[in-house]
């Protein structure tokens, strides 16, 4: 099993080299349980590509934290990339890699995920690719993109599942201490609201929700605040901020709750009301359905215990604590 992973420039070096200790690992344990699958891992600079045509089974785009080159990836690459697709390589990616897989067009009308902060940027650049940002593994069988920073991690478990077996996958997972088992990206989301746009009405809009998204917030109170008429202002707010204008309040007020969890130890009944919520099962119904967790499971995912936080530390024991309890009757 040929597997190369793209060493692009500014494609994050820790998974460059993880991804291949990783598969390395992969193959000890299929040597241990006697199965014939071992993974070839070669890693390959762009210089290289055109001195490597023989067919990779699998093609890995790392992340990328600095620079741009995913957002103007060299015809070199994407040439090597739709070449080795069309012999049947798959091609995969974590984070910002997908950006350089969809500049090829092969993601055109696919489905694809990417890192939620840079969801406006792709859906801008690509607007024919059908973004699943929710998702940490996308599985589109010749294509696999991988979501957040660290979800290398998750892609290679997925091709260990794929080309070796799921108890391969899982005891690697086991080895590295990795969670093998279902998530979704909106667990780890923050609403960023787009406000790169040049709609001036609807930044002004945007501004007054920010400002004010614990009050019953009207469309038509918004429309006519941005002198627009409310079918205007509905069409020109979704395609300023991507999402219709109660949702986007349902969004920022749901950001905010997460702060409030994070930062505090109110109750979710005050924290309900303080964003806005009338009523707190409206509350945890959009709470879920945004975030995929329960407020009360939010908590307990990214949030220290309270009780650990506040045990107070030991007092020191004094010579005096000490007499006095030898003086105290059997």
């Amino acid at each position: 099993m040929k597997i190369a992973i793209i060493d692009y420039p500014d494609a994050l070096k820790s998974a460059v080299y993880g991804l291949e200790e990783m598969l390395n690992l992969a193959n000890q344990l299929c040597a241990e349980h006697e199965l014939e699958q071992r993974f070839e891992v070669s890693i390959l600079r762009l210089d290289a590509l055109a001195k490597t045509q023989l067919k990779q089974q699998a093609i890995i785009l790392p992340p990328s934290i600095v620079g741009d080159f995913y957002l103007k990836p060299s015809a070199a690459l994407q040439n090597w990339l739709r070449q080795q697709h069309q012999q049947g390589g798959i091609l995969c990616s974590a984070c910002a890699g997908s950006f350089i897989i969809a500049a090829t067009g092969l993601l055109d009308k696919r489905e694809a995920t990417t890192h939620w902060g840079l969801v406006n940027d792709f859906s801008d650049l690509y607007p024919d690719v059908k973004l699943t940002p929710n998702k940490i593994i996308c599985n589109d069988g010749d294509i696999i993109t991988a979501a957040g920073m660290m979800s290398w991690l998750d892609l290679g478990l997925e091709l260990v599942a794929k080309f070796s077996n799921h108890a391969i996958m899982r005891q690697l997972g086991k080895i590295l201490v990795i969670d093998t088992g279902q998530r979704e990206q909106r667990f780890y989301q923050q609403f960023s609201p787009r406000l790169n746009h040049t709609d001036e009405a609807i930044l002004g809009c945007q501004q007054t929700i920010q400002r004010d998204y614990a009050s019953q917030l009207k469309v038509s109170e918004l429309a006519s605040a941005s002198n627009l008429t409310e079918r205007t202002f509905l069409r020109r707010f979704s395609k300023a901020t991507g999402h219709k204008p109660n949702e986007y309040i349902q969004r920022i007020r749901i950001q905010k709750a997460c702060d409030l969890l994070e930062s505090s130890q109110k109750t979710v009944e005050l924290i309900a009301s303080e964003v806005g919520y009338e009523d707190v099962s409206s509350c945890r119904r959009n709470f879920v359905r945004i975030t995929g967790l329960s407020p009360s499971a939010f908590k307990q995912r990214f949030v220290a215990s309270s009780k650990a936080a506040k045990k107070p530390k030991p007092k020191a024991k004094t010579k005096a604590d000490s007499n006095e309890i030898e003086a105290k009757p059997a």
